[in-house]
């Protein structure tokens, strides 16, 4: 991978992390697409760690708070606290990908190395998109959140394993379907992705360790690094305030064009 691709790779991964495009379709099909060598496991692991830098930078008095709220929930056995049903909700919101990746993930590699399939599925988060935007009614806050709904958002989290459903677009579409407001589902996403991509990034930092080592390759990577950083965290401010009051049909159109787009090179391609 030359410099050029890392820094554009890392950027990439970065802002579809966030904006609901699936930030592993896009991943999957633009090196195979413009014939790049796929990226490999170091800089898989660290452009991971660069998004959850980028949600840090945004959240972390968010975080503080929810911890301490969630610690002192255990002391006084209340979730009286707003804040505290937050923490809750997002632990029962990362167990659903974390028990469906670690029982299919054979099922879920063998889907990275298909294309194809990664098409089909962007044209499955456009319907996902604006269907929720179009039934989702919008009058709770977060904290209105029962813990089964978190479930099932933790759920739409899962199925957004597959390359092509997008994860932030599944979570905030969930949320939105439970009538959860805009920027509220998307702060909830945001929050939520905290331990999936921590979990992600030390399961490939993990693999590379199994691997081999990075000789030579650390000009790429600390670029896919900085650039998945800077470009996360402009795409969550962006996205945050987008949503208070535009619409996922934008996003949705995107993705089925290039689902579609994709498709139609590889039955070109043969």
């Amino acid at each position: 991978m030359t410099l050029l691709q890392a820094i554009l790779l890392g950027a990439l991964q970065g802002a579809t992390e966030f904006i609901p495009v699936s930030s592993s379709g896009h991943l999957v099909l633009l090196p195979w697409l413009l014939n790049w060598p796929e990226p490999g496991l170091a800089f898989d692991a660290i452009v991971h760690w660069g998004t959850v830098l980028a949600v840090l930078a945004v959240f972390w008095r968010d975080l503080g708070r929810l911890f301490q709220a969630g610690l002192k929930s255990l002391r006084t056995r209340s979730l009286a606290d707003p804040e505290a049903r937050i923490a809750w909700w997002i632990v029962i919101g990362t167990i659903p990908a974390a028990v469906i990746g670690y029982l299919f993930q054979d099922f879920f590699k063998a889907l990275f190395a298909t294309p194809v399939a990664a098409a089909i599925f962007l044209l499955i988060t456009g319907l996902i998109l604006s269907i929720s935007e179009r039934l989702g009614t919008r009058t709770r806050e977060a904290e209105e959140m029962s813990w089964l709904d978190a479930l099932w958002v933790g759920l739409a989290q899962a199925a957004a394993i597959a390359p092509g459903i997008s994860r932030s677009g599944a979570t905030i579409a969930a949320g939105l379907l439970l009538g959860v407001k805009r920027a509220a589902a998307a702060r909830f996403s945001f929050l939520l992705v905290v331990p999936a991509i921590l979990g992600a990034g030390i399961l490939s930092l993990l693999d590379l360790a199994d691997a081999g080592g990075l000789a030579g390759q650390w000009p790429q990577l600390v670029a896919g690094f900085l650039t998945a950083a800077i470009s996360g965290y402009l795409c969550i401010r962006f996205l945050l305030n987008y949503l208070r009051r535009g619409r996922l049909y934008v996003f949705a159109v995107y993705v089925w064009l290039f689902g579609a787009a994709s498709l139609i090179v590889a039955l070109v391609r043969g």
